[in-house]
């Protein structure tokens, strides 16, 4: 099987964090297990780890820090080549750029409404049809 080349916006990693039994969480856990492969940059990273301190959304230090980690861990990081223009969220171009530049199957979100419904070969999804599409079983 291929692998599915995987982008994450903050907001799925963010309700991932917040809510344990969350359609988020079951997707960011597909996004880090073979066969998919989860893709980053260095300005997607610098934004995860920010958000993520917020102290509003009152995310403990040590689950942010493992977070974090395991994201390092089981993430391709990749350089994009260029800067693009597209979203709609001047902040949500850079989860294009990284798609772009890993050719990524799929762009999670939980704000459609930011991206376009394609960039080249990247489908612009939610969680719910993501884990529809990759592990249906998981929805019954």
């Amino acid at each position: 099987m291929l692998p599915l080349r995987i982008v994450l916006d903050t907001n799925i990693l963010v309700s991932a964090a917040l809510k344990p039994s969350s359609l988020q969480r079951t997707t960011f856990l597909l996004a880090i297990t073979k066969p998919a492969r989860l893709y980053i940059s260095q300005p997607i990273l610098d934004e995860y780890s920010e958000v993520l301190a917020r102290p509003e959304l009152k995310i403990r230090k040590g689950l942010r820090l493992q977070l974090l980690q395991l994201i390092k861990n089981q993430s391709h990081i990749i350089v994009p080549s260029h800067r693009l223009e597209i979203a709609t969220d001047p902040d949500d171009n850079k989860f294009l750029e990284c798609s772009d530049a890993a050719r990524a199957d799929y762009l999670i979100t939980g704000n459609r409404r930011h991206f376009p419904t394609f960039w080249k070969k990247t489908k612009v999804i939610t969680s719910r049809e993501f884990v529809e599409l990759s592990a249906p079983h998981l929805l019954r």
